[in-house]
């Protein structure tokens, strides 16, 4: 029970890795508050967390949206009394190139997977510096640190993503805010899913899902549970002289 009387927001939180760090959580005693943009996913998980005597909420909206940040945050504040732990997970892909992604694809990348961090971080911080510290985990890619065909948004943005985190390291580690971010392989999610739907030209998403195992050591895609796992570890006291961190979970991708 390393969370009991913590207080977490977890973005997308209502499928995928953030439904899996949402469910790691309460099981090990946190009141949690989720965050996505699908409200019948967000609600039907809350129903069944709260089924099992969880102390959970959702609240639905966009983190690229300014006024939706600043909202999300302060109806879980209301909702937890208070904020000590901020999981920033909510994430998209986008496939294409500098020359075959259209501008607008480009601009929603940034936008949910680098500015939703910095603004839901920014109405969060204060928040969890009123509770006497905490920590955050931003949830970044090893397409931040390695190069991946047909994934130039995906990869920038996840980069940015990489070195927000510790710049915000570096300026809260004063306020008692230790911040660190993850970087996963392949791990077996909707996101995982639809990139797959959408390289395979004449390879069927399957035999994507078999190259991205075999591009592991390991030989597997990573369930979602393996990532939430070492979330846990850096959002806990376990983890509190570690700070500024790029935790690679990869299964060996990056190793090769």
């Amino acid at each position: 029970m390393r969370f009991r009387n913590k207080r977490a927001l977890v973005t997308g939180g209502a499928s995928g890795i953030g439904r899996a760090v949402v469910e790691r959580f309460v099981a090990e005693g946190a009141a949690v508050a989720l965050s996505d943009l699908d409200g019948e996913a967000a609600r039907a998980l809350v129903e069944e967390l709260r089924a099992r005597g969880a102390q959970v909420t959702a609240v639905i909206g966009d983190v690229s949206e300014l006024h939706d940040a600043e909202r999300m945050v302060a109806e879980a504040v209301a909702f937890l009394g208070g904020l000590d732990i901020l999981i920033n997970n909510a994430g998209i892909e986008t496939i294409g190139s500098v020359t075959t992604a259209r501008d607008e694809e480009w601009e929603r990348q940034i936008a949910v997977n680098l500015n939703g961090v910095y603004r839901m971080s920014r109405f969060a911080i204060p928040e969890i510096i009123r509770a006497g510290g905490g920590a955050i985990v931003n949830i970044a890619s090893v397409g931040g640190l390695v190069a991946v065909r047909e994934f130039s948004a995906y990869g920038a943005s996840k980069a940015a993503v990489i070195q927000l985190t510790r710049s915000m390291a570096a300026d809260y580690a004063e306020h008692g805010i230790r911040v660190n971010c993850i970087c996963p392989g392949p791990v077996d999610t909707p996101l995982l899913e639809r990139a797959c739907r959408r390289v395979s030209g004449d390879k069927s998403p399957e035999q994507i899902r078999r190259m991205y195992a075999d591009f592991t050591l390991l030989k597997r895609i990573a369930r979602p549970e393996e990532i939430a796992s070492c979330v846990a570890f850096l959002a806990s006291e376990e983890a509190s002289y570690v700070t500024g961190a790029v935790l690679v979970v990869d299964g060996g991708f990056t190793a090769q």
